[in-house]
């Protein structure tokens, strides 16, 4: 049950989006969805691929192969971390067309002007990416240094 009344200020101050921009933020969480869905199927392959490779490296104790995982591991990195950063690009296109007076070309799907304000290294070295990327690197280096010093 809504309490406000009729003549409530609280009205006066929210602008009605036009079906234009509504439709335009719908494109635009399309996208977003799509980057955060491409950003976990990494995570899985990441996961899958470097520990096939490591358990393959401990059955034949091979330190070239642990080596190629790393590699492996690097590129899957960069990957997600290029779809965290298209996504934070287009979260911030979303944020702009959101506002009631946007200025935003109608179904733009650009989201190049705001790379001044979003960073591929901040987004590769997220917390999130540095704590799942880098302690499969961890787990890694290790697994090589007891095959090399072992």
């Amino acid at each position: 049950m809504n309490t406000r009344g009729v003549g409530d200020p609280a009205d006066a101050d929210r602008q009605v989006l036009d079906a234009d921009q509504v439709k335009h933020l719908e494109f635009l969480q399309g996208v977003v969805s799509r980057l955060a869905n491409n950003s976990f199927l990494v995570k899985g392959w990441a996961l899958t691929l470097t520990g096939g490779l490591l358990a393959f490296a401990a059955g034949s104790t091979s330190w070239p192969i642990v080596a190629t995982a790393l590699i492996v591991l690097a590129a899957f990195w960069f990957l997600d971390g290029y779809f965290l950063h298209q996504e934070r690009l287009f979260r911030t296109l979303y944020d702009e067309v959101r506002r009631p007076r946007s200025t935003v070309e109608p179904f733009s799907m650009d989201p190049r002007p705001y790379a001044d304000r979003v960073r591929w290294r901040r987004s590769a070295f997220s917390p999130t990416l540095s704590l799942f990327y880098g302690g499969l690197c961890v787990a890694h280096l290790a697994f090589l240094a007891v095959l090399l010093l072992g």
